[in-house]
């Protein structure tokens, strides 16, 4: 079980979410600085965005202290934005959310109750996905399958890259 005080990592990859930042980015920031004893870190990492994210997530850092942030050359992709992210992660665990609000940033501090109780792994599984179709829905199922399949470990269906994990995983 984790003592205090402790810092949590927050990874978030960012690519053209101009739009919605500013709403993500106040709402995980008052969820973490809620959380006892945690200090955190929030890294957004744009993914090469076409928008003016990287304006804003420039202007995030500059005014709190607890943002860093990372620019990647061009888009890479969601996990490779996620692994710049993960290598720059200080904390004694590490969350990925994405900014596009689909996963209440609020449902971080289950994941900590979670976590600080032994578990190293808490993954944040979705019981509505607004806004994405029947297609969407069918291949994301068949991937968590397969994956399943293949490698032996078991990742729980609709839990996507919401998740917290410990140093140690």
């Amino acid at each position: 079980m984790q003592t205090n005080p402790y810092l949590i990592s927050v990874v978030v990859p960012v690519y053209n979410e101009s739009a919605g930042i500013r709403a993500f980015h106040e709402r995980t920031s008052t969820a973490l600085a809620a959380l006892p004893g945690a200090s955190y870190e929030l890294i957004y990492v744009d993914d090469g965005s076409a928008d003016d994210s990287w304006a804003l997530l420039a202007g995030f850092a500059a005014g709190d202290p607890h943002v860093r942030v990372v620019k990647l050359s061009r888009n890479f992709g969601h996990q490779i934005a996620i692994t710049a992210g993960l290598d720059r992660a200080r904390g004694d665990c590490a969350v990925v959310i994405d900014a596009d609000l689909q996963d209440p940033p609020e449902v971080i501090a289950r994941m900590v109750e979670k976590w600080r109780s032994g578990f190293d792994v808490v993954y944040g599984v979705r019981s509505k996905r607004r806004g994405e179709g029947a297609l969407k829905l069918l291949t994301a199922s068949a991937f968590y399958r397969v994956l399943d399949r293949i490698t032996g470990i078991s990742i729980p269906l609709d839990a996507g890259d919401f998740r917290l994990m410990s140093r140690r995983a």
